[in-house]
């Protein structure tokens, strides 16, 4: 079954993750999940109360999570194939800008919110 999908598709299969491996994937797997919701917390939070250590200290969370996301990565035989790899640089890219774009949504849509007249008052 393999061998049809390699014939029909082209290239390499992704070489399993070695049992020996098991704990890092774990442990960074993990410290991905801890991570991502600290950033999205104290990036939430910082821009809330608007102190300015606060966001200093999401942006170091997301310098954990990438270092987690790679050795996550590495570990898992993701950062050889040129597929895996996009895949694994999107969703930095994605960790990184969602809790800026779900923050300018919710800004502008409390905005709007205030804005409109409330009817029957």
């Amino acid at each position: 079954m393999n061998q049809l999908l390699l014939a029909k598709y082209g290239g390499n299969m992704i070489e399993p993750a070695s049992l020996s491996s098991f704990f890092t994937i774990f442990f960074a797997s993990a410290m991905v999940i801890l991570l991502g919701a600290l950033y999205a917390l104290l990036f939430a939070y910082a821009r809330i109360r608007r102190v300015r250590w606060l966001m200093s200290m999401a942006y170091l969370s997301y310098a954990g999570l990438f270092v987690s996301t790679l050795i996550l990565a590495q570990a898992a035989n993701l950062l050889s194939h040129p597929l895996w790899a996009t895949v694994v640089g999107c969703m930095l890219l994605g960790y990184l800008l969602a809790p800026h774009g779900i923050w300018h949504l919710c800004v502008g849509t409390h905005a709007q919110a205030e804005a409109a007249p409330v009817k029957g008052s």
